[in-house]
């Protein structure tokens, strides 16, 4: 087994090498001593689609965690300047010796060009990149929590125009002179226009949308064919430019955007395990190339080999390369050695998810259905617990196409994140969000008679699913209003994809329970029945949710929900199921332990002094509380944690962010050592529903109630 990240953007992580190769290939003319056009082409064309990559990658991952929280998005936008900020500080403290030999502090320095090129130019031809990020970022976060996407995108498209007349199209500024006297202005500020405020900005943006967008599937063909055809457009753009002497500096080209959009887009065709390590070294290779430029240079000088070492500038090319990568290979060894840098498991606690695990419960499920009923998988409330989007996209490549979510918010998240198929809200969504149901391509469950009619009031055509009441008692026409039943099925502006029922005592096999779910399953068919019988489609149907698959699997309709045993779980410890199926549990909950500590007879702990100590013993404070799912009623209860495999009671009061475990006689446990509280830790186990029995809940509870602040660890083959 091994953990994997979250996100599966391997295309992205395996351009960024290349990217970070096309950098130092700008800063090294490969191709110059055999060809000056064919290098022109390389270096000012073509190598010109690294920095905007790395731009949209940055606008992918963090324009996409935006939200309706504001503080929280401060949080973030300070977050990520802070970390490039440190980055650029360091990077120009690197440089410094750089800058001395070079004479930048002796050439025409003064207090304010070095504010200018700390702000907009970088104190080394390559760091501009930093500052560019940060202006580009805090620009794209403004307009983007401001404006809808299509405006902040037409916006900083205007932006880049403005830009692309200081650059490439720079002629054609000049020809008037108060546009000529406007960037002669302009150029007294910064150097190029290649910065944070035009350039960076529509590259930004243009991978936030990407990220927010839900463009179905990917067609690798199409991005494929577009993507030739605008480099096509790109390389003649950037060489007609050239051979007519209109550029100013030749960064910026019309052609750049629609190319890096089909790229980016191509890129997210390829699907794998993300690798951080890559994204690190790319970034490490972009910050130390220039200094191995610089060396091989010295070492040309001093041994006498500059001829061949420099002057060949295909030799030059790749040595640097080779340079560049061996440091940052390096560099990262002895970080990640110094450090102690593990898969992401050095947090205070998490979950792990086995996807392993969750593909065999897919298969054990599929087993036990009829041939021709399909999993709808129920992902409502982050799939309990384990991750909504997370849990959708790796089940749809096991073939799962159709999927359940509780909110029309739940349902968005899904199209967000790339989740294709159809997705059922089961929840009421009022009327006046239907118009998202349309824009992401949900489908809305219609409740009754009633809200059929303000449904199709809005005037825009929605998929939907109509519920009856079987018996339940929630929500859905009941089975008795057949009228109703029938009239919610006329209205033009609904497309009714489906017809279904909720179980509410599936989960008893006590005679009487069994009688009235039969009696509701009996219920349903009337209706269905009947509604065949006056000419109307019920279309697809589904009743069972995980118990009524795992006591009535007999059942053959088209669909059936599956939440809690698709995640490997039954609500409760003491439940009885017919089927004969073997469900592996998904989740695992874990934490550190953050302190030992001694604890004299008699001395008390905890909050209330609830615990006191019968003997001179041992405590373990662990960090995980209530606030991260640990319910505090298991303070009242005999509730045990696994350490180095021995079960540990819990002791006192469970606080919000930490409790204490009593591991007296255990000599060998140790700050940072890991604590079970779900799951299997050596020969020992403890079950989701034995915890949810000890809080007198059930599972689906218990484990939809884990907090935010415990980080996810996906684990896969």
């Amino acid at each position: 087994m091994s953990v994997s990240s979250n996100k599966q953007y391997s295309g992205l992580d395996g351009f960024r090498i290349i990217a970070a190769i096309l950098v130092i290939a700008l800063h090294t003319s490969p191709l110059l001593s055999f060809s000056e056009f064919a290098d022109f082409t390389l270096t000012r064309i073509v190598a010109r689609i690294a920095v905007p990559f790395f731009f949209m990658c940055t606008g992918f991952f963090f324009l996409q965690k935006i939200g309706k929280d504001k503080s929280k998005n401060t949080y973030m936008l300070q977050q990520l300047l802070y970390k490039v900020g440190r980055l650029y500080v360091l990077s120009i403290i690197l440089y410094i010796p750089v800058n001395i030999y070079t004479g930048y502090f002796t050439n025409n320095f003064t207090l304010f060009s070095l504010v200018k090129d700390i702000l907009f130019n970088g104190t080394m031809y390559h760091l501009w990149y930093f500052p560019g990020i940060m202006l580009g970022v805090c620009i794209s976060y403004f307009l983007y929590t401001r404006l809808s996407a299509k405006i902040t995108f037409l916006v900083t498209v205007l932006l880049y125009v403005i830009g692309l007349f200081g650059d490439s199209y720079f002629v054609f500024a000049q020809m008037n002179p108060y546009s000529n006297a406007f960037y002669q202005s302009m150029f007294t500020l910064f150097d190029y226009t290649r910065n944070g405020i035009f350039f960076a900005p529509v590259f930004i943006v243009m991978g936030g949308m990407i990220a927010n967008s839900n463009h179905g599937r990917r067609n690798v063909i199409s991005y494929a064919f577009g993507l030739i055809l605008y480099g096509s457009l790109l390389v003649t753009e950037g060489l007609l430019l050239h051979a007519y002497h209109i550029q100013r500096h030749d960064s910026m080209y019309i052609f750049l955007i629609p190319y890096m959009y089909l790229l980016f887009q191509l890129l997210l065709c390829f699907k794998g395990r993300s690798i951080e390590y890559l994204r690190k070294l790319s970034l490490y290779v972009y910050i130390i190339h220039p200094m191995c430029i610089v060396l091989i240079r010295a070492v040309g000088k001093i041994t006498g080999l500059t001829q061949l070492i420099v002057e060949n500038s295909l030799i030059h090319f790749m040595l640097v390369t080779a340079l560049s990568f061996a440091i940052s290979i390096i560099w990262l060894s002895i970080v990640k050695r110094y450090r102690g840098d593990t898969l992401n498991q050095t947090g205070r606690a998490w979950v792990e998810i086995d996807f392993h695990h969750l593909r065999h419960n897919v298969k054990e499920i599929q087993r036990i259905l009829p041939e021709n009923c399909e999993i709808m998988a129920v992902t409502k409330a982050q799939a309990y617990g384990h991750g909504g989007w997370q849990i959708a996209k790796y089940v749809s490549k096991l073939g799962i196409n159709h999927f359940a979510v509780a909110t029309i918010d739940e349902g968005i998240e899904l199209r967000k994140k790339g989740v294709r198929g159809d997705i059922l809200v089961l929840g009421f969504t009022h009327e006046s969000n239907i118009h998202k149901i349309a824009r992401y391509k949900l489908t809305q469950t219609v409740v009754d008679e009633e809200y059929a009619k303000k449904l199709n009031d809005c005037d825009i055509k929605i998929p939907v699913h109509i519920k009856i009441d079987t018996g339940m008692g929630r929500l859905g026409e009941s089975c008795k209003n057949i009228e109703k039943i029938a009239s919610m099925y006329l209205y033009e502006n609904l497309h009714v994809c489906g017809t279904f029922t909720h179980l509410s005592v599936a989960d008893s096999l006590e005679e009487r329970d069994i009688q009235y779910t039969k009696n509701q399953i009996a219920h349903f068919d009337e209706v269905i029945e009947q509604l065949k019988a006056i000419g109307i489609a019920p279309k697809k149907l589904h009743v069972q949710s995980s118990y009524g698959v795992l006591n009535y699997g007999e059942l053959n309709y088209d669909y059936a929900r599956v939440g809690i045993a698709l995640y490997g779980m039954l609500s409760c410890e003491e439940d009885e199921v017919k089927a004969n199926i073997d469900l592996r549990p998904v989740l695992s909950l874990k934490a550190r332990v953050v302190q030992v500590k001694n604890v004299d007879k008699g001395n008390t702990v905890g909050y209330g002094r609830k615990y006191t100590a019968e003997q001179d013993g041992k405590i373990a404070i662990i960090s995980i509380g209530y606030a991260d799912g640990i319910p505090r009623m298991l303070s009242q209860t005999s509730a045990n944690c696994l350490i180095k495999g021995k079960k540990r009671p819990i002791v006192g009061t469970i606080c919000m962010d930490q409790l204490i475990v009593d591991i007296t006689n255990m000599e060998d446990v140790k700050q940072g050592d890991i604590a079970t509280f779900i799951g299997k830790d050596q020969n020992e186990y403890i079950s989701a529903d034995q915890v949810a029995n000890q809080c007198k809940t059930i599972t689906n509870e218990l484990v939809s109630r884990l907090g935010e602040r415990v980080k996810k660890v996906y684990m896969t083959d």
